[in-house]
């Protein structure tokens, strides 16, 4: 057993959580306990290594006295709640709607649902982090909305790693939507600075009525420090609707894992994802849609701009079961390397046992195009300028079609910053090169 291992299982002896979590902590702990930690020939590790991770040293989660005068926020008429290393601080969050509650306020009806769906769908026995998380669950967010109810406003999950202290913080978020509810989530992730190296580990678990609609944001913008193992797991009933889309920054490795599972018939999955590493930085990206029922459909797009030394990784997987007839579903993973030290690894999966579907999926790796750069600096554009224009149309699409018009305006400072140029001129850049 790693350094880490024991330490977040002398963590979880020290915690006082509430007693009614306990069943689920138990098992967490004996199934991370148990764990082999992954190596490079662990199939879905190959490609990212954890030995660094293994010997990592966490303290316990703690608050910090942090004020957010200089923190991006959305800006949107939204119900907040901030985390700040993992625990939840009520001074920084909102009033919150009777649908939406913390675990450490949860009435008797409210913890009856986290215990009937909470660790379900993140398979502590399958997922690493998932016992993590479980084998330390203390805090959390459960949104529970009754059936052909509509969430009249958003609710924001704010995570803040802090302090100078490496911490780790810990949080589930359960979103429990009965048959025909509707609602919107976001979730950001930030940390104070670079020298900030907290290990994050967020579990998100989405259970998705018959005809209804969720709609979710992970925009993971930690610094340099940060570890990040985060995961997403959805479950859609009939003709449900699950619209996702994730952005990363990168640190010094963010995983995240997505398992979406059809469970009804006419279910859709709208996933779109765009990863950013520069620096040394890691992205680790894996997908997995499950159709296991007839008529379901899926759209998958995730494009990466990898810079310096960075690395990024890529497993886009859909398995289509024998009774899932009649399926449509579609992945593309597209990576652009702006740097000859840049590398990225990408495997699409297609694992199909039904005869009557169709299905598509491809992958490519690409450097910026000489030719294009040249005519670019032909109209008077110098190469820099032109390197930017074409980074940012890349991935300008898929940011253009983020639904929520607050989380594009959130967004576009933010890339602006990390390209380099100012707002208003990166976006006339990307609109001058779809004219071109």
């Amino acid at each position: 057993m790693g350094v880490l291992q024991a330490r977040v299982l002398e963590l979880a002896a020290i915690q006082n959580a509430p007693a009614w979590l306990s069943d689920l902590r138990y098992q967490g702990g004996e199934r991370f306990a148990a764990a082999s930690w992954p190596t490079r020939r662990t199939e879905n590790w190959k490609y990212t290594s954890l030995a660094a991770l293994a010997k990592k040293d966490v303290a316990a989660a703690h608050a910090e006295s942090v004020e957010f005068n200089d923190l991006a926020m959305i800006d949107a008429d939204a119900y907040r709640l901030v985390f700040i290393n993992g625990v939840f601080s009520e001074k920084h969050s909102d009033a919150l709607p009777p649908q939406v509650t913390t675990f450490a306020a949860a009435s008797e009806e409210q913890i009856t649902v986290v215990q009937r769906h909470l660790g379900r769908l993140a398979d502590s026995s399958e997922h690493l982090f998932a016992a993590l998380s479980q084998s330390v669950l203390e805090q959390g967010v459960l949104i529970h909305v009754a059936a052909g109810q509509c969430l009249d406003k958003p609710i924001y999950l704010l995570n803040y790693s802090a302090g100078k202290q490496a911490c780790l913080a810990s949080t589930r978020n359960l979103v429990v939507l009965e048959e025909g509810a509707q609602a919107e989530v976001f979730e950001q992730f930030n940390s104070d600075g670079d020298e900030q190296s907290n290990l994050v580990a967020s579990q998100t678990e989405v259970v998705i009525g018959n005809n209804a609609k969720f709609k979710h944001y992970r925009l993971n913008l930690e610094r340099e420090g940060i570890t990040h193992a985060g995961g997403v797991f959805v479950e859609l009933g009939r003709d449900a609707l699950y619209s996702g889309f994730a952005l990363t920054k990168g640190a010094v490795l963010i995983r995240n894992d997505y398992v979406l599972t059809h469970r009804g018939s006419g279910a859709h999955v709208e996933l779109n994802g765009v990863y950013l590493p520069r620096g040394k930085q890691v992205v680790d990206y894996h997908t997995n849609i499950q159709h296991c029922v007839p008529h379901c459909t899926s759209s998958e797009v995730f494009r990466g701009i990898i810079g310096d030394q960075a690395k990024a990784v890529f497993n886009g997987r859909i398995h289509i079961h024998q009774d899932a007839q009649k399926t449509l579903a579609e992945l593309s993973n597209k990576n652009l390397l702006t740097s000859n030290k840049a590398e990225v690894d990408t495997k699409p999966e297609l694992e199909i046992y039904a005869d009557d579907v169709r299905c598509a999926h491809g992958a490519t790796v690409a450097q910026l195009n000489d030719e294009s750069l040249y005519y670019l600096q032909s109209r008077g554009i110098d190469r820099e300028q032109a390197q930017i224009m074409m980074s940012f149309g890349f991935i300008n699409e898929l940011i253009q079609s983020v639904e929520n018009s607050d989380v594009v305006e959130f967004l576009m400072p933010i890339l602006a910053d990390q390209f380099g140029r100012k707002e208003s001129l990166l976006q006339m850049e990307a609109d001058a090169l779809e004219s071109l």
